[in-house]
């Protein structure tokens, strides 16, 4: 397989890290607009042939197929902040390419009641041009990252092989990771996480279909694996957009532990108004103050020998099995320690990248297989959970 790799932040560098191993990898083509940062990252693979660097702008489409053409690649890896989405999304449906993404098209608040409809929802943008991906025969893989991703898979696996019927599909992020030296240091993308932490999150109901809330809504106690309980809130995520789609639950929803300390940061970035991704000028110079607010935090790509601690994702299932009531969750528990020993990566973006390497196996091999826009959930997910230990990231399942 010969992969176009759009972005190589430390997401992107944890993908490329992952799949070297991998013989089916023929090629995977490193491009950024930061071509040093590039440069460096194959410079720690050490295998110049497999991973080309190229310069790239995400933002213009023509560039991105000029590149998938010139490599002739078989798959496009969206691994930059979802802004790009369209472009990527559309440069490969031109060029015939196979397309993933970890985080779908972004939405747009309801114009007049935000925080009890949606708007334009997660991936709308993807999901309005399926049937031209599946005239074409071609695959768009959407949400293939951990949360959504690997989520989205346990939820099948739930749905298929644990229960009769299933109340609520709730996915559940929590950590414990700490960061040396920051009173205030995001471990992943503050882009992305201003964009889903801060606009109205979104829950499915049966027989109401999609509706909003408020952020941080309805915050629980959740007893996570090796971690202990966190408190979580309602945050727009892509989940609850995907697995209603393909699965049969009553309800689904998604909550995050924050912290008191991270909501208050979030809060006051909105007040300020420096969460906007829309350019204002000062001084003659056009700038978004999402971008200034990301500029002067570290980069999360650069944080792991200063990370300590595990970050816990997973799916909790709550319905019922043989008539009796049943609740479980199936998780995936990553130690900031072993991924950076095993991968040079920090644990929350390794344990974002490697359901999206797994995929690309799985899809060489020809054990998912399909055309249109499809989330993890429509495809057949005992496959990926056998792969999970052998790529060094093994699911539990804890009865609840």
């Amino acid at each position: 397989m010969k992969v176009l790799l759009v972005g190589v932040g430390g997401v992107g560098e944890a993908i490329a890290a992952i799949a070297k191993p991998r013989k089916w990898l023929a090629q995977m083509v490193l491009a950024d607009y930061n071509v040093k940062r590039a440069e460096e990252v194959q410079k720690k693979l050490g295998d110049n042939k497999r991973f080309p660097v190229e310069f790239i702008d995400a933002s213009i489409q023509e560039s991105i197929e000029d590149l998938a053409k010139k490599y002739n690649v078989d798959l496009i890896m969206n691994s930059v902040d979802p802004i790009f989405n369209k472009q990527i999304f559309d440069a490969a449906y031109n060029v015939g390419a196979t397309y993933m993404d970890m985080a779908m098209t972004l939405s747009e608040p309801h114009p007049t009641d935000p925080f009890n409809k949606p708007g334009i929802k997660l991936g709308d943008y993807q999901f309005d041009k399926a049937k031209d991906w599946e005239k074409k025969k071609l695959l768009a893989l959407v949400g293939i990252g951990v949360e959504p991703g690997m989520a989205d898979v346990f939820a099948r696996y739930a749905q298929d092989h644990l229960f009769d019927e299933i109340e609520e599909l709730g996915v559940r992020d929590g950590a414990n990771i700490t960061i040396e030296g920051y009173q205030f240091a995001p471990n992943f993308s503050i882009w992305t996480t201003i964009e889903e932490c801060l606009n109205p999150p979104v829950i499915w109901e049966e027989g109401r279909g999609w509706f909003t809330t408020a952020p941080f809504s309805e915050p629980e106690v959740f007893d996570f694996p090796e971690i202990g309980p966190v408190e979580v809130v309602n945050v727009e995520h892509e989940e609850v957009l995907l697995m209603p789609r393909w699965l049969k639950t009553k309800r689904a929803t998604f909550k995050y532990g924050l912290g008191d300390q991270f909501i208050g940061v979030l809060k006051t970035l909105q007040m300020l108004g420096l969460d906007n991704k829309e350019k204002i000028t000062v001084k003659g110079v056009q700038v978004a103050p999402r971008d200034v607010v990301a500029a002067c935090l570290p980069d999360p790509a650069y944080l792991g020998d200063k990370m300590s601690g595990k970050t816990c994702a997973g799916t909790w299932v709550k319905g019922t099995k043989d008539g009796k009531k049943k609740e479980v969750y199936l998780y995936q528990v990553a130690d900031n320690e072993e991924c950076m020993k095993t991968w040079g990566c920090q644990a929350v973006v390794a344990q974002t990248a490697f359901s999206a390497v797994i995929a690309m196996d799985l899809i060489q091999h020809g054990q998912w297989t399909g055309a249109g826009v499809l989330g993890p959930e429509a495809f057949e997910p005992n496959v990926f959970m056998e792969k999970m230990a052998d790529y060094g990231f093994p699911y539990g399942m804890k009865e609840m």
